[in-house]
């Protein structure tokens, strides 16, 4: 897949951040809020946007709006630990799985279904990251042990890992349909004047 242009990666990155945004919390109340989009957004920006510097200022959007969250809407801070540290590294597993698949990106079924799986393991990776971090280092339990962490593990991985993996898959899906309705529109016969 092409590196996209100027405009075109202007759009796609301001789109990703609405998205991020809009989801990551209850700032529209429980009625309207979508789950967090977050780990699929960086997943997409990566897979669209790619560029590194794009990367820092979406992990600087997703802190901000974290303080925000804290700070001015009462959004608790009990996730905000040392392990918070991690969240960079964990988003950039799924920026940068994103990133090394997009030149293998091609208007073919396969390809989709390789980055629906590439996002796969890069979300479980991200997610085991943000997790083991949090456990281990979070200072929220006395006596972390492996048996325990396994079971949280277990308990809240694949709630994350579903939501991201539901959003990454709508967005291939309007991938798809975008390249064929690109193709048809090229394909059809021009009238002439």
């Amino acid at each position: 897949m092409k590196t996209l242009s100027g405009p075109r990666f202007a759009l796609m990155w301001l789109v990703l951040a609405l998205v991020m945004v809009a989801t990551r919390f209850k700032h529209f109340g429980d009625m309207l809020h979508l789950p967090d989009a977050s780990m699929a957004v960086f997943f997409l920006g990566g897979l669209y946007v790619r560029r590194h510097v794009a990367f820092v200022v979406m992990v600087l959007l997703a802190v901000a709006m974290d303080w925000v969250s804290i700070r001015y809407a009462g959004v608790s801070d009990f996730c905000v630990t040392a392990a918070y540290a991690f969240l960079p590294l964990a988003y950039a597993v799924l920026w940068y799985a994103g990133r090394w698949y997009a030149p293998r990106m091609t208007p073919h079924a396969v390809s989709q279904l390789g980055a629906f799986g590439v996002a796969l393991l890069a979300a479980m990776v991200s997610f085991a990251i943000s997790n083991g971090s949090f456990y281990w280092l979070g200072g929220r339990y006395a006596q972390p042990h492996m048996a325990e962490y396994l079971m949280r593990l277990w308990q809240w991985g694949p709630l994350f890992v579903r939501t991201t993996m539901g959003y990454v898959a709508v967005a291939l899906v309007a991938h798809a349909l975008c390249l064929r309705v690109a193709a048809l529109s090229f394909a059809a016969p021009h009238k002439e004047a």
